[in-house]
């Protein structure tokens, strides 16, 4: 049998999907924390005024929830474009969740050493961060908003995603 190719989404792969896949599954990634660390100079940001997107940082005791997509192999053309400010593939084990099924699968991340690594800040500077920037995919804001969304779509509680939504509406309200 062919290898299967599983992709890995736990940012905006997960709610914008603009690629052909054959199985969708709500997955999981030991080891991992989602974070809003990295710049985006070319989606929710410009290179003059970056916006800030997710990444994963190493955290041994963390589990990730997110989506896995059963893709073809031609897929990761687009994908590698779509992730190109910072991001590298890595491949990795991930529990579909339903299934109870450990396969083999590839994520993104942007690590620490990249040019557009913005690294941490407190909610309220991230939140601030994020509420004025913008770029060619619209605005940080309804980035951070849609995760948000499609986490609680996914039955996942992600402190750090809650914590900078209720800074975002708190400044958006004032």
């Amino acid at each position: 049998m062919d290898e299967q190719h599983w992709i890995f989404g736990y940012g905006s792969l997960i709610y914008k999907v603009d690629f052909p896949y054959l199985d969708r599954e709500v997955a999981l990634l030991r080891g991992w924390s989602r974070r809003f660390w990295q710049g985006s100079h070319d989606h929710r940001g410009t290179p003059e005024s970056p916006g800030r997107v997710v990444t994963l940082i190493r955290d041994p005791d963390a589990l990730c929830r997110g989506v896995a997509y059963l893709v073809d192999e031609s897929v990761f053309a687009h994908l590698d474009h779509r992730e190109k400010n910072g991001y590298e593939r890595h491949r990795t084990r991930l529990l579909l969740e339903h299934r109870e099924e450990t396969v083999t699968g590839t994520f993104y991340i942007a690590a620490e050493n990249n040019p557009a690594f913005l690294g941490e800040g407190s909610d309220r500077e991230l939140a601030q961060h994020i509420a004025k920037s913008h770029g060619p995919s619209g605005s940080n804001a309804e980035y951070l908003l849609s995760l948000a969304a499609a986490l609680r779509d996914l039955g996942e509680h992600d402190e750090h995603i809650v914590a900078l939504e209720r800074e975002l509406i708190q400044l958006q309200e004032s």
